[in-house]
């Protein structure tokens, strides 16, 4: 089996389906594969809830993709015909005066330079605002009520149903294994299944999965894991927005946050750190028994009411993480009619809106005003992750 078309993409997660979408309405014919099916239950997208929010520390660009994201995601409910993006907004908590805490203080100043309004709660405002914040221990902070989260599987597959409708040749349970080449040109890819796609130009779109397709990169970027719980409460009325809210619980200096209770009846934990390097694939995303007992230091601290809820479900959400923890969207140096849309590290899916048109400018070498930071870079292996919100702490403890 065999097609030709104008563009290939390689994977049907948020960067893919969302690439695919923008080329499309550009006039381009558009192939996506897939491992299938849609969503894909392997792929970092594919989750109950991803995180939406503003809050990037003093990092300018993010703070404004994320304010042209939001957005798009309400655009997306009216596309979709249904609520999948839910604007709770976000608390980002302070153990501590805000600020001596640099992640929330310096968050907080570049929403309001950006036209925001986060309302400071200073002086036990958490714990009156939210009580499930009972122990005291978070004493200042910020709430920005334009944020929330997005029920990011319910998400994709919508996308990938749009694809489809659209025109997009979408094909599940097509899984890329090797490129197709003419020399230094790539001319599409050969799936495991034993189909060929070939393709004017292929956007390699693969998440965790790139620098198995593309081992070159695998200097630059890898896959880690990273501890998700979900947690029935025994008294759910306290965990319902708007008196519990998608939050950060210090999170750069701890690595938790989470969500407030979810259509399937849970409240989700988890944890943004240093996590563990796996295969995307092979490896089992086992939750370990350390990761259970910093998850009870942490309700201890926060939510004690929540020690005896019952853990319906545990996890590792899967990164695939660049060495400064910023995408990697450009042309392939050295491969004609090839490029590369990845490196999401733990925070791309919230850009969903706004990065298909960002990643099809980059293919077609139009301008786009956030395509520097993401270009091929050479990186040494000491480079250290950029994501302000993010834990970098021990690496035995840093889930």
């Amino acid at each position: 089996m065999s097609s030709s078309t104008d563009f290939l993409v390689v994977g049907a997660g948020i960067f893919g389906v969302t690439t695919a979408l923008s080329l499309r309405s550009r006039g381009y014919s558009v192939t996506l594969i897939d491992p299938g099916p849609l969503p894909y239950p392997l792929a970092a997208s594919t989750d109950v809830s991803k995180v939406v929010r503003m809050e990037y520390g003093n990092n300018r660009q993010y703070t404004r993709m994320a304010i042209g994201s939001i957005e798009g995601f309400h655009q997306w409910n009216e596309l979709f015909g249904e609520t999948l993006y839910h604007e709770t907004g976000v608390l980002a908590a302070s153990k501590g005066p805000m600020a001596e805490n640099e992640f929330v203080n310096s968050s907080f100043q570049m929403l309001l330079e950006e036209g925001q309004r986060p309302e400071r709660l200073p002086d036990g405002e958490i714990s009156r605002r939210f009580p499930a914040w009972s122990t005291g221990n978070y004493t200042d902070g910020f709430y920005n009520a334009r944020g929330g989260y997005a029920e990011s599987g319910r998400v994709v597959g919508k996308l990938a149903e749009r694809a489809a409708a659209d025109g997009i040749d979408v094909r599940p349970g097509q899984t890329a294994e090797k490129l197709l080449l003419d020399g230094d040109r790539v001319q599409g890819m050969r799936s495991r299944e034993g189909a060929t796609f070939n393709s004017d130009h292929t956007v390699i779109a693969a998440g965790s999965w790139t620098p198995w397709l593309l081992p070159e990169l695998q200097s630059v970027m890898t896959a880690t894991g990273h501890p998700i719980f979900h947690l029935k409460p025994r008294d759910p009325a306290p965990f319902f927005a708007p008196d519990f809210v998608v939050y950060f619980g210090d999170t750069a200096r701890t690595g938790w946050y989470g969500f407030p209770m979810l259509r399937e009846g849970i409240v989700k934990v988890s944890r943004h750190g240093v996590g563990v390097t796996l295969h995307p694939e092979h490896d089992e995303r086992t939750v370990y028994e350390e990761d259970y007992a910093e998850l009870r230091i942490f309700l201890e601290d926060t939510f004690p009411s929540l020690l005896d809820a019952e853990v319906t479900y545990t996890r590792r959400c899967l990164y695939n993480d660049t060495l400064d923890e910023h995408f990697w969207i450009d042309h392939h140096p050295e491969k004609d009619g090839l490029s590369v849309a990845t490196g999401g590290s733990g925070h791309g899916f919230k850009f969903g809106p706004v990065l298909g048109d960002l990643i099809a400018d980059v293919i077609e070498d139009k301008p786009n005003e956030w395509a520097d930071l993401f270009r091929w870079r050479d990186l040494s292996p000491d480079t250290t992750g950029q994501e302000a919100s993010r834990y970098h702490g021990d690496a035995e403890g840093g889930g």
